[in-house]
């Protein structure tokens, strides 16, 4: 089976993003969605986030650099779980307008993650 590392969608009326059928088991123990580093949305399967990210912002508690990493990925931050039927997941409107997203949006895979950015 092919890799998948890139796919465009169209979210519904309710925010809802169409998880590819192929990449359904990476985010079946649920999904993390934050700001990026930039005007784009970072998407984590749960396991990656609580595996590799969460492990990188518990650094030292004066450490100014893990503390702007912490803001920018917790401000906002959504949890969340693929619908089970459709293999849907909602996305926050405060996230999608950080990121300048309306409509349409590209996934692309970063290593273990997807980068979220407008169509």
């Amino acid at each position: 089976m092919a890799t998948i590392d890139y796919f465009e969608r169209k979210l519904d009326d309710k925010r809802r993003l169409t998880i590819p059928v192929e990449l359904r088991d990476e985010f079946a123990g649920g999904v993390v969605v934050t700001r990026g580093f930039r005007k784009y949305l970072h998407l984590y399967p749960k396991a990656v986030w609580d595996e590799q990210v969460e492990a990188k912002l518990q650094g030292d508690i004066l450490d100014e650099r893990i503390a702007d990493l912490n803001v920018q990925f917790r401000t906002g931050k959504s949890e969340g779980s693929l619908d089970g039927k459709q293999g849907r997941i909602a996305i926050e409107q405060h996230l999608l307008d950080y990121a300048g997203i309306d409509k349409s949006l590209v996934a692309i895979r970063v290593g273990r993650y997807w980068r979220l950015v407008a169509a």
